[in-house]
């Protein structure tokens, strides 16, 4: 766990977020949590993520995603010295696509 981050109010976050049991209780939680503009910013970055991670080249990414370099600079940088995070999901999905 990151020591960075953590607190009460995030680990009541992640509890909840732990609880959401398929993709429309998601919808719901995440609607009622953040704003439109926050949930398309947690999705470009995601993508970004995945498709860095595909080794995808940023003007690529830039014309897929409209992130800007900088956001994705910050992500690469989350990939390479991050705490795996991505990975692990990434992996995750692999596996579930591959079912």
């Amino acid at each position: 766990m990151s020591g960075k981050i953590e607190n009460d109010n995030i680990n009541f976050l992640f509890r909840a977020v732990l609880q959401l049991q398929d993709i429309d209780e998601c919808y719901d939680f995440f609607e009622d949590l953040c704003t439109v503009q926050e949930l398309k910013t947690l999705a470009q970055r995601i993508v970004v993520a995945k498709m860095l991670s595909e080794k995808s080249v940023y003007t690529d990414i830039v014309a897929a995603t409209g992130a800007s370099t900088a956001t994705i600079s910050r992500v690469n940088r989350s990939l390479q010295y991050g705490c795996d995070g991505y990975d692990k999901i990434f992996e995750r999905l692999n596996s579930e696509d591959e079912l």
